[in-house]
């Protein structure tokens, strides 16, 4: 098993704001790094079975995505509870918040992996898979879902390890569950064949699966996770292990329930407004042509790889601001806020500056197809000079989530995605029949839009009270 990461006292003056953020942000980039580069490698896999294979896989994402932002939300409540309690140093108030964690898996977390598992044949029969593919992408999810519930464990107690400030152990779950999947998708998707490496040939065992052993690599990786993430929870060498040795401990707390679904709340209704927004716009590129939906989609994927530092920076700042404010250091929240903002500000024009070099390099990775490079590759170059301020706007985002300021962030989300990116794009391909470029520039202002308001937002200072608020409400 996984050794846990040593918690960072990140409120310890003595050592620099920079060397802080690097040291709570470098696991969570590394993460990501990885994360993608094995989600190309499990993609191109997959694809090698051809078209119906990767359907079958893909078919049901929508709803999975919308289940798992549902448990990401109620992440966002014990990070930032669980900060805000380790920054105070209350180290048994940081525990009740752990076991709380394990709680939501019980009450909130199962029943959800539970509905999917019931719904493994429905879903992609909503979601309009065809007869060729409908009992492949039916027993995908079957056998995933038996793995599902351990995946939310770690998802969950993830979200508390970052609160106290370790960002390594979830990176090496992420890490554990990733490379399973790739090793066992390997070994199982594919049959027994010859193989070459480095002139020299051998047989290479292989299951022959196919898309019931992509499943299976899943599931296996999401169980070795959640296993392990349990028994960080509840090692004895932990600072802060659960313990739930009686049945009061099975008995969540009334006043901490309602603090963490007061932030989680706005949090998970902020995912929805922004995947319904992006449905929206997706539907109406979609009217544009075939040669137009590709270049949206490749132009998404080639920026993504710019949000792998902007993540990590996000993530980092949420704990940073939460346990600042828990010591009652609000001065020292808001200098990791500037520290941040000035290192990732600096990442970000590096990174924009080589999304706009090597646009249609970038492009070329995910298709030979000269139209849809010179379609994407103009909106990627778009997208590469915003890179800083949405990184800006990540922070801001970040810090006023540390502080519990949910509602805020769910506010101005709202206005701006619905009220500008939705609205102006789609009224400038469907109604003034523009390009798909237009509909990035809709994208860049709501960016810039978002970003004033969340500065305004953070100004103002009354992040700084929130918790101290909802902890005087009565329960």
């Amino acid at each position: 098993m996984a050794r846990s990461g040593k918690p960072l006292n990140v409120t310890d003056e003595s050592r620099s704001a920079a060397m802080t953020i690097i040291l709570l942000a470098w696991p969570v980039l590394v993460e990501q790094i990885f994360t993608t580069l094995v989600s190309f490698a499990d993609t191109a896999m997959v694809g090698s079975m051809g078209a119906g294979a990767t359907a079958a896989v893909s078919i049901s994402n929508s709803p999975i995505f919308l289940i798992n932002g549902i448990i990401m939300s109620l992440g966002v409540g014990i990070t930032a509870l669980v900060a805000r309690a380790t920054g105070a140093g209350n180290t048994q108030q940081v525990k009740t918040l752990m076991r709380h964690a394990i709680l939501v898996l019980l009450y909130v977390g199962l029943p959800l992996a539970v509905l999917i598992l019931c719904l493994y044949r429905a879903i992609p029969l909503w979601m309009g898979a065809g007869a060729d593919i409908l009992d492949g992408a039916a027993t995908y999810n079957l056998i995933v879902s038996i793995g599902r519930p351990f995946m939310i464990i770690s998802m969950i107690l993830n979200s508390a390890f970052r609160g106290y400030g370790d960002t390594k152990t979830p990176m090496i779950l992420n890490l554990v569950m990733n490379i399973v999947n790739v090793i066992f998708n390997f070994l199982l998707i594919y049959p027994t064949r010859e193989l070459t490496v480095l002139g020299v040939t051998f047989t290479m065992f292989g299951a022959g699966w196919g898309v019931v052993g992509a499943a299976a690599a899943t599931a296996l990786g999401m169980f070795l996770s959640g296993i392990m993430a349990l028994y960080v929870a509840f090692r004895k060498s932990n600072r802060y292990r659960v313990s739930m040795t009686c049945k009061a401990d099975f008995l969540p707390d009334k006043a901490l329930t309602r603090q963490v679904f007061n932030i989680s709340l706005p949090a998970m209704l902020e995912r929805i407004c922004m995947s319904s927004s992006g449905i929206l716009v997706t539907s109406s590129v979609a009217t544009l042509g075939t040669l137009n939906i590709a270049a949206n989609s490749l132009c998404l994927s080639a920026e993504s790889l710019s949000y792998m530092p902007a993540f990590a920076f996000q993530m980092a700042i949420t704990t940073l601001v939460g346990q600042a404010l828990g010591a009652k250091k609000p001065a020292l929240a808001e200098k990791f806020v500037r520290t941040t903002q000035l290192m990732g500000v600096a990442v970000m024009c590096l990174t924009g500056l080589g999304l706009y070099i090597y646009a249609e390099e970038l492009i070329g990775i995910f298709t030979p197809d000269r139209e849809v490079i010179a379609i994407a590759a103009g909106c990627l170059r778009l997208m590469a000079l915003i890179q800083p301020p949405q990184l800006m706007a990540w922070v801001y985002g970040g810090a006023l989530r540390g502080a519990g300021d949910t509602k805020s962030i769910f506010y101005i989300g709202a206005v701006t995605n619905w009220g500008i990116r939705t609205l102006f794009s789609v009224l400038a391909i469907r109604v003034f029949h523009l390009d798909l470029y237009a509909a990035y520039v809709f994208m860049s202002v709501e960016i810039l839009v978002r970003l004033f308001l969340l500065y305004l937002r953070y100004r103002s200072g009354k992040w700084k009270t929130i918790m101290q608020k909802m902890e005087k409400k009565p329960g």
